[in-house]
């Protein structure tokens, strides 16, 4: 659960900052027109772009725990 939770988080800052330098929702990446399909909920992404979030996320935790960092919900 924390895993899936943290690839919605990621997906979200990587939308944020997407946002932030002027890229929009478009049907087929066009880096010219900074347009991406990518731009969507989530819940919306297309499964090989979920699991490249969800990867981010396991590396994320796991270097945490390397770090010596425990993951607990309060």
């Amino acid at each position: 659960m924390v895993t899936e939770d943290m690839a919605r988080a990621v997906h979200a800052a990587w939308m944020e900052a997407r946002r932030a330098d002027g890229w929009t929702y478009g049907q087929m990446r066009n880096d010219a027109m900074k347009q991406t399909p990518c731009l969507v909920p989530y819940d919306q992404l297309p499964a090989d772009e979920k699991a490249y979030d969800y990867a981010t996320a396991e590396a994320v935790i796991a270097k945490l725990k390397e770090m010596g960092y425990e993951i607990r919900k309060s």
